[in-house]
């Protein structure tokens, strides 16, 4: 995972003002708050609204939308399993309860040592070699625990 900045509300409006008057500027805002802090902290939902003259209802609507924004940070390690019927003819849904369980995770959860946060995504396109997920952004295909260990051992190093 690539290092991220902690939050600072000074450097957040910074943001947010870079972006402001560009048309439809919502969805960059949230992009750029999230490539720099690796999340949208809800501190940012009021400085949006106000910025672009939106309701706090519509910032938060649109940040818990769409799936891949976060408002909380991740975990060191980020595994996104995918959901895709693909996926699931050859046993990702089973699979997908056993890696929740082991790491005693739900979906858009984070282990308690922050070593790992498990987000469903639908489809990456590796149908043939389902069960899929990114690991860090890293592919890995024909996933099992095993393969999912040795995927975030690799990134660790």
């Amino acid at each position: 995972m690539p290092g991220y900045d902690p939050w600072n509300v000074d450097r957040a409006a910074a943001i947010i003002a870079g972006h402001a008057r560009r048309e439809g500027a919502t969805l960059p805002i949230l992009h750029a708050l999230q490539e720099t802090f690796g999340y949208v902290d809800r501190e940012a939902v009021p400085l949006i609204a106000e910025a672009l003259n939106l309701s706090r209802a519509e910032v938060h609507g649109c940040l818990t939308f769409y799936h891949d924004f976060r408002s909380e940070p991740a975990g060191r390690h980020t595994v996104k399993l995918c959901r895709a019927e693909a996926c699931q003819a050859v046993g990702a849904d089973a699979l997908h309860d056993e890696v929740l369980h082991r790491y005693d995770v739900a979906w858009h959860g984070t282990t308690r040592d922050g070593r790992v946060t498990v987000e469903p995504v639908f489809c990456l396109g590796l149908c043939a070699c389902g069960p899929a997920a990114l690991v860090d952004g890293a592919p890995v295909g024909r996933l099992d625990l095993d393969a999912l260990e040795d995927a975030l051992t690799e990134a660790a190093a």
